[in-house]
């Protein structure tokens, strides 16, 4: 009959004994026989409440998920052509985005007869836009040609940590302060 090396409820080692012999020894107790060494020779078992094990590893899996931070990747298309109002406002997307934690990925997209000159008109829309957010941000991927779009990765300086669930919003209170309510409207006065 085979033999292993069994453990015990509380951690302590009680030598090398058949798998019999085992097996009733957690019977006796009410508990599982679980093989935790399976490559160990002879191989490692443990008794114990295999439900109430499960149940501890999950939670423990749930409290590592809860610490870990998630850094997503956000795209902004812009054009070779794009104006400069709305390249201030893609840049205050990407600059929100960085602050947020989440890493960006600016893209120029090229039609037609922009391909033409996509290494250089492209290049200079990257090269402003990552001078723009320079300061809370480094570039992970320098930029380069895809088919038809040119593109680079930014990434913060400083990592903000997301929740994994999403974030939790505060509860308001909906009764207005004195400090937040409307004064009335002056009155006009003829004379």
């Amino acid at each position: 009959m085979p033999e292993v090396r069994l453990v015990g409820p509380e951690g302590e080692q009680l030598g090398v004994v058949s798998t019999s012999e085992a097996l009733q020894r957690a019977r006796a107790q009410d508990l599982d026989l679980v093989e935790v060494a399976p490559m160990a020779v002879p191989p490692v078992c443990r008794i114990m409440d295999f439900g109430k094990f499960k149940y501890i590893t999950s939670k423990r899996e749930q409290e590592a998920r809860k610490k870990q931070t998630v850094i997503q990747v956000k795209e902004i298309k812009v054009r070779p052509k794009t104006e400069e109002h709305d390249l201030n406002t893609k840049l205050k997307h990407i600059r929100r985005f960085l602050e947020e934690g989440d890493k960006v990925k600016v893209t120029v997209r090229f039609r037609g007869r922009e391909l033409a000159y996509a290494s250089q008109s492209g290049f200079e829309v990257l090269k402003h836009i990552v001078e723009a957010i320079a300061d809370i941000s480094k570039v992970e991927s320098a930029p380069k040609m895809e088919g038809k779009t040119m593109m680079a990765i930014v990434a913060p300086t400083i990592h903000k940590k997301k929740p994994v669930g999403g974030a939790e919003k505060t509860p308001s209170t909906t009764a207005p302060t004195a400090a937040t309510k409307a004064a009335p409207p002056a009155q006009k006065q003829e004379g």
